[in-house]
C-alpha cells in the first residue's frame, strides 16, 4: 500500500484589491516581518517558521458581508487572533485601519474588518488551551 503523501500547511491567502496594504495592515498587528514581495503577492510570517499569511491581488475582489446576507458575498473564512487584552488589542488595531463591526456576537469576543474588509475575531483565551 503506497504511504500517504505529507501535507502540511503553508498560510493561509486573502484576496484584497491591495495586497501590499492589507500585508502592511497585518503586519503591524502580528508583528510578523515580510518572507516574500512581489508586485501582486506579499507574505508574513512568525520568524519561528510557523506557518503565516499571504495576500494576493484581486482586481475583482469584493468585499464580504458580515454578518451574511443571501445577496452579498459571505464571509467564507475569518481569523481568529488571540491576544492577551481584548479592549487594547482592539484600540490598537482600529489605530491600525481596523473598524469594529456593529453585531458582536459574543461578550468574549471582538469582531473587527481589515481594511480590505475580512471580518476577523480578537478573543483573549479563558478556559483550557487543550
Amino acid at each position: 500500500m503506497k504511504p500517504q503523501p505529507r501535507f502540511t500547511l503553508a498560510a493561509t491567502t486573502l484576496d484584497a484589491p491591495d495586497a501590499h496594504e492589507l500585508a502592511q495592515f497585518y503586519q503591524r498587528l502580528l508583528g510578523w516581518p515580510m518572507r516574500k514581495v512581489e508586485p501582486d503577492w506579499v507574505e508574513i510570517a512568525p520568524s519561528d517558521g510557523s506557518p503565516g499569511l499571504s495576500f494576493q491581488t484581486e482586481p475583482l475582489f469584493s468585499r464580504p458581508r458580515w454578518p451574511s446576507t443571501r445577496s452579498e458575498q459571505q464571509m467564507m473564512m475569518h481569523l481568529d487572533i488571540e491576544v492577551n487584552d481584548l479592549s487594547s488589542a482592539v484600540e490598537h488595531a482600529r489605530a491600525l485601519g481596523a473598524t469594529a463591526t456593529d453585531f458582536q456576537p459574543q461578550d468574549d469576543v471582538r469582531v473587527l474588518f481589515d481594511p480590505a474588509g475580512h471580518p476577523f475575531c480578537l478573543f483573549v483565551r479563558t478556559g483550557p488551551s487543550d
